[in-house]
C-alpha cells in the first residue's frame, strides 16, 4: 500500500489561503488517482477534489469550485490543494486519500486541520 502524510494545515482568518501538501511513498504514485476530502466536527466526511494519475482531469466538489485548485507532481510523489478565498465552513481536517479502484478501497493519510477564523 501506498503511504500518505498530509503538511500545511493550520489557523487562517477567511479570506485567506492556505497550500496542503501531501507526500507519498511506498508504491509507485503515478499509478494513483488522489483526491483530497474533508471532515468538519459532527459531519461526515467530504469529497473535496480529485486528479487522475497523470493530472490530465481534476474534478471539485461545488462547495469548492473557483476557490481551490488540486494538482501533483509525480516526480516529487506530492498531491497539493491550494485553498484561497476561505471561509469559515471550510474548517475541517483534510485527508489525502489515493486509489486505483474507487474511493472506497482508497488509501487514507491522517489528515490536517484547517481552521478559518471569521
Amino acid at each position: 500500500q501506498v503511504q500518505l502524510v498530509e503538511s500545511g494545515g493550520g489557523s487562517v482568518q477567511a479570506g485567506g489561503s492556505l497550500r496542503l501538501s501531501c507526500a507519498a511513498s511506498g508504491r509507485t504514485f503515478s499509478w494513483y488517482d488522489m483526491g483530497w476530502f474533508r471532515q468538519a466536527p459532527g459531519k461526515e466526511r467530504e469529497f473535496v477534489a480529485a486528479i487522475t494519475w497523470n493530472g490530465r482531469s481534476t474534478y471539485n466538489a461545488d462547495s469548492v469550485k473557483g476557490r481551490f485548485t488540486i494538482s501533483r507532481e509525480n516526480a516529487k510523489s506530492t498531491v497539493y490543494l491550494q485553498m484561497n478565498s476561505l471561509e469559515s465552513e471550510d474548517t475541517a481536517i483534510y485527508y489525502c486519500a489515493a486509489t486505483t479502484a474507487g474511493w472506497t478501497n482508497a488509501c487514507w493519510g491522517r489528515g490536517t486541520q484547517v481552521t478559518v477564523s471569521s
